[in-house]
């Protein structure tokens, strides 16, 4: 049996749930490092005397790394591989921290979190792709539920692990901290994370078939197999024709627009609670303790979108969850000034808006072919996270500009409603004879290629 066809097929084998294992806690680690200038902004902004503007740098200019990162070196991992641009990023990553960790100015700092954020960003698409390529059709909205709760995962964790760490270390802890954990993490990666089953199929790198069989023995499927042949052959993808034309246009225009307004809602969020919690209070440790609670909120999402996406397709999901996000940024909104709400709801804004993001990995890999995958999903992050890097410049503009707190999450309970009128949109271009997703059909050719290929002589 083909490879592909026994991964989206068959049951889910101990050896896929491995590789989900595996991202999750690339996720987790990344979740933690994208986040962890929101959890030390209190304690940078005493360090160096910084303003609100700087302050709204500072919580951006990692982000603006990430979409950079995304868009640029995301598609590296069509070419060289996946497993090769994670190992290589994850190295660059830990570089990165260490030096955002040690930075002796606030110039440096930008300049070295920026640095730490190509990687960060970079790494993403690629971690994303391979966990959807080794789900199977039935549980992929579920498996991509369940590995989306890395991310929120991480900041939890790292929200309420910062409070320890600055308070020995000062701000240089939880970036230092992080750095030693991701250097870890990459030499396991090294011996445990395998290639894609589709990118060896398709691009076929030297070792490509001894790869192609120790996968298959991992997945049950012994003997020396020939790789199959390529569907790239017939349906020739490329970034222009399968994300600018036809179909494909209105369907990544929808994806890009509604992502970007989940990510950018995600980062002021993420970026500005913490801060504007212990404004409101007047207690550094009450605004950690919220910012970390909306992370909680984010794993709590990413479990509920993999339990729904069992029975309802995961692009409705997706929107029904910006739907609730609107919701939630409404009563946080609302409720800004009670403590003791606030932090209840702050776990609601973050399964919307954390929660939002595993909707997300869920549902743009299956759009695009393997051969540009990680490509068009790296350019949706990019172009996401430069708008992103927008969000919280924009808040700090708001609110030097008189509007208050709760104004700002009113605003953003706007961006959510409309980032879910664009995924049902998006849903809705799946119909009728535009029915199956490229996942779907790059297995459909594959076995249309192995019924007529010729026997060996």
């Amino acid at each position: 049996m083909e490879l592909r066809d026994a991964i989206r097929l068959n049951p889910m084998t101990r050896f896929q749930w491995n590789v989900v294992v595996i991202c999750i806690l690339l996720t987790v680690v990344d979740g933690y490092e994208i986040l962890v200038t929101a959890f030390t902004l209190p304690a940078l902004r005493a360090e160096w005397d910084l303003s609100l503007g700087q302050a709204g740098l500072v919580a951006s200019i990692g982000t603006l790394g990430m979409g950079v990162g995304a868009a640029a070196l995301g598609p590296l991992g069509d070419r060289f591989g996946r497993r090769k641009h994670i190992l290589w990023s994850l190295v660059l990553i830990v570089v990165g921290m260490v030096l955002s960790g040690l930075a002796p100015t606030f110039t440096l700092f930008l300049i070295f979190r920026f640095f730490a954020g190509l990687f960060l960003g970079g790494i993403v698409p690629s971690i994303n792709v391979l966990v959807s390529e080794y789900a199977s059709d039935s549980k992929r909205g579920t498996v991509m539920g369940i590995y989306g709760i890395g991310f929120p995962l991480g900041a939890a964790i790292g929200g309420f692990l910062s409070i320890w760490l600055i308070s020995h270390w000062g701000w240089h802890g939880p970036f230092l901290f992080s750095a030693a954990v991701t250097a870890l993490l990459a030499a396991y990666a090294y011996f445990a994370l395998p290639e894609s089953v589709n990118f060896l199929v398709e691009k076929r790198p030297s070792g490509a078939r001894e790869a192609y069989n120790r996968i298959g023995r991992r997945l049950g499927i012994a003997g020396d197999h020939d790789l199959p042949e390529p569907t790239s052959s017939i349906i020739k993808p490329s970034l222009g024709k399968d994300m600018w034309q036809g179909i494909m246009l209105r369907r990544t225009a929808l994806l890009w627009i509604s992502y970007a307004l989940l990510i950018a809602a995600f980062y002021f969020a993420n970026s500005f609670t913490a801060t504007l919690v212990a404004q409101s209070t007047g207690d550094d440790t009450i605004g950690i303790t919220a910012q970390a609670l909306v992370a909680t909120g984010g794993v709590i999402g990413a479990l509920l979108f993999a339990a729904l996406s069992l029975r309802i397709n995961p692009r409705v999901v997706a929107a029904l969850v910006m739907f609730f996000g609107t919701l939630s940024f409404f009563l946080f909104s609302t409720f800004f000034t009670n403590t003791a709400l606030v932090l209840f709801l702050a776990v609601l804004v973050g399964l919307a808006a954390n929660g939002g993001v595993a909707a997300f990995y869920a549902i743009s890999p299956p759009i695009y072919p393997t051969a540009i995958r990680a490509s068009a999903v790296g350019l949706m992050m990019g172009f996401g996270r430069i708008v992103a890097f927008l969000a919280p410049n924009i808040a700090a503009f708001l609110l030097a500009r008189g509007l208050t707190a709760p104004d700002v999450y009113l605003v953003y309970a706007a961006v959510l409603a409309v980032s879910g009128v664009a995924v049902l949109l998006l849903h809705r271009t799946y119909r009728g004879d535009n029915a199956l997703d490229a996942m779907q059909l790059e297995s459909a050719l594959g076995r249309t290629l192995d019924d007529h290929k010729e026997p060996a002589a």
